[in-house]
């Protein structure tokens, strides 16, 4: 069937929706399921000298904070032992915060399922117009335009952490809550900027090894169907 110039733009909007879908469930992967992560860092940051806690405490903390951005629990009025007194772990300013946090989270999830329904019907329709090669050709090319503009975030993040992680939350949180004080708000202390900047690396070559990997898919399939074309002529 002859290609209309919709079929290389469906191709490619299925192709944007993947990549959307593998950066998401790369953060998802790494903040939420990355065994032992945040000990490492926190050991790796000497978390323990800045808040007087015990590591087991901090890690209960932990999963608690990860349970309220994945939704899984209505507040965070979280008690545990700091410098062996009991008390709250986060105050007001750091909750309203975190519910902000979450609302990034939350919104990020129903924007994969969004994306992840849309490549669906994108490649679904493709299929039936026989333009299974479109499809692959389009996917290789949107992946490797993603791959590229990540490497190139990649390399601009490296110059300077510090001023594109303040531009990230200025462009994302519409106030000053994220301004945290380590003298008063103890948020600050357990997950320093060098926690987000491993964070962002380990997100990185994650969504990038995947990317590869459907791109290499990609590439076979198209190699093989080329094949098998040749062989029947």
């Amino acid at each position: 069937m002859k290609t209309t110039s919709v079929y290389p733009l469906l191709g490619l909007i299925a192709a944007f929706c993947v990549t959307l879908v593998v950066l998401i469930t790369s953060v998802e992967v790494v903040v939420y399921f990355h065994p032992d992560y945040f000990e490492k860092e926190y050991t790796k940051y000497n978390v323990l000298e800045k808040v007087p806690m015990e590591m087991e405490d901090l890690l209960t903390v932990t999963d608690e904070m990860m349970d309220y951005l994945r939704g899984d629990r209505e507040d965070l009025v979280v008690n545990t032992l700091v410098d062996g007194e009991e008390r709250e772990f986060f105050n007001a300013k750091e909750k309203r915060h975190m519910a902000d946090v979450q609302g990034l989270f939350l919104g990020a999830v129903k924007l994969r399922e969004g994306a992840a329904l849309l490549a669906l019907l994108c490649g679904a329709y493709l299929l039936l117009k026989e333009e299974g090669q479109t499809l692959l050709r389009m996917l290789q090319w949107g992946i490797g335009l993603f791959i590229g503009a990540m490497a190139g975030l990649a390399a601009l993040l490296s110059t300077d952490f510090t001023k594109y992680f303040t531009t990230f939350h200025l462009i994302f949180f519409d106030n000053d809550d994220w301004l945290l004080d380590p003298e008063t708000d103890l948020l600050i202390n357990i997950v320093p900027e060098g926690f987000f900047r491993d964070t962002a690396y380990a997100i990185a070559f994650l969504f990038l090894g995947v990317c590869l990997l459907i791109w290499l898919a990609a590439a076979f399939l198209r190699r093989r169907a080329k094949k098998q074309r040749n062989e029947t002529i």
